[in-house]
């Protein structure tokens, strides 16, 4: 009894201290991805960093090996140092506060290590040693890429973007804690952006929010009128383009040049279930969706367009709650479940908008107001998250991301 307790108590106190030596890895990956956000607000430091951006062209080859070795010695080495002073710093905060005992003094500077790798990474670089940058250098290495933008941590479709998408924004080097805090996980500036159901009060609401963030955008309405939207109390003209259910085909072209899609277009029939509500339920709020979404997941084909293009789609919390109105819950639920058996393999980020009750046409007596929740969607989508729930029913947060979750596994086991 007394030597079980004795080896708890041991289990418990290795792993207290394991945990520090991660803290102690998070912390200068932090510090490293903060001093590349300095570097792009203060010129004396961008003076240096601006060398790490002359290298590359849009495929990832350099222009020049001597810049290339040039860009280590004045970008990457300086700030390996700047990082392993902050690991030094804490490391002695640590000790110094008692923090761990002395036998597990060593897992403090497990950050400091582990900074030591990128120091020496980037003089191999420096020096032109062989095969350095394949090993070391791994974000900027050539070839399609592989792999969807990455969520929690950073790869090469992810730091591509902060090249030649926007260098204002995507600043991680490994995770993207910092990017996700500092809502520059998306850039939104310039991006042109297609809203369908642009005439309701959620589409209105997207394209101020949109427009606001620097966004080109473009509505997507059955009616026949141009739309706008109000800016500083000033309506500001929206391209418009008109489209009807069922030829969505005709949008193809328009989607070549979009970068993000918004599905956002429903309908809602309340307590009726004639075979007609059944069928306009269907193909307004399921099968459009879906045809929609095709053909803009065919116009995704260069790095480029894997790196930046979007679909987002309002699938509302409807997935997993009752929304009192069951064919609208049923034909949500069918959109819903085609877009998570469709991102298992999708060749860009598709995000879910998993809405609670707003204020709107559908609904004129919603809870929150669209203004509101369309702020929320943006800011969610600019911190990178995939599943934007925006909802007062704290359910949904626990049981819409474990219905993901388990769905998708179920998707990927049993579809090729």
């Amino acid at each position: 009894m007394f030597n079980s307790s004795l080896m708890i108590a041991g289990a418990i106190a290795l792993a207290r201290h394991l945990v520090i030596a991660l803290v102690s890895i998070l912390v200068v990956e932090v510090v490293r991805d903060l001093y590349h956000f300095l570097a792009h607000v203060w010129q004396p430091l961008y003076r240096l960093h601006g060398w790490h951006h002359r290298i590359f062209k849009p495929d990832l080859s350099v222009k020049s090996e001597e810049i290339y070795r040039q860009a280590n010695w004045y970008n990457d080495l300086p700030e390996s140092l700047v990082i392993l002073l902050f690991g030094v710093i804490f490391a002695q905060v640590v000790i110094t506060n008692g923090l761990v005992a002395q036998n597990y003094q060593w897992l403090v500077w497990t950050g400091c290590f582990y900074t030591i790798t990128y120091s020496l990474g980037a003089i191999a670089r420096g020096l032109g040693i062989p095969y350095a940058d394949a090993i070391t250098d791994v974000t900027h290495r050539q070839g399609e890429f592989q792999s969807l933008p990455g969520n929690l941590f950073v790869n090469r479709t992810y730091h591509w973007r902060h090249h030649f998408d926007d260098q204002d924004a995507y600043f991680c080097g490994t995770l993207t804690l910092v990017d996700r805090i500092m809502g520059t996980a998306l850039s939104l500036k310039g991006k042109k952006i297609a809203v369908t159901g642009a005439s309701g009060t959620l589409g209105e609401a997207l394209m101020t929010q949109l427009h606001q963030k620097g966004a080109k955008v473009t509505a997507l309405t059955s009616k026949e009128q141009e739309l706008s939207i109000t800016v500083n109390n000033q309506a500001t003209p929206v391209n418009t383009v008109t489209w009807a259910v069922g030829k969505e085909e005709e949008l193809r072209e328009l989607f070549e040049k979009i970068d993000i899609l918004i599905i956002n277009h429903g309908i809602n029939v309340y307590g009726d279930k004639s075979p007609e509500a059944i069928a306009t339920s269907y193909q307004v709020n399921a099968f459009s969706g879906i045809r929609m979404m095709e053909l803009f997941l065919d116009t995704v084909k260069t790095n480029r367009q894997k790196a930046t293009k979007e679909i987002w789609v309002n699938t509302s919390e409807a997935e997993v709650s009752p929304a009192f109105s069951p064919l609208y819950e049923l034909s949500k639920r069918t959109m819903g479940d085609i877009v998570t058996l469709r991102r298992t393999n999708a060749p860009c980020v598709i995000r879910k908008l998993i809405l609670g009750p707003f204020k709107s046409n559908l609904n004129p007596v919603g809870v929150m107001s669209a203004s509101w929740v369309a702020k929320q969607i943006v800011n969610l989508a600019q911190r990178d998250f995939r599943n934007i729930i925006v909802t007062i029913n704290p359910i949904t947060y626990i049981f819409f991301p474990l219905k993901e979750f388990f769905q998708s596994i179920y998707f990927k086991l049993f579809t090729k």
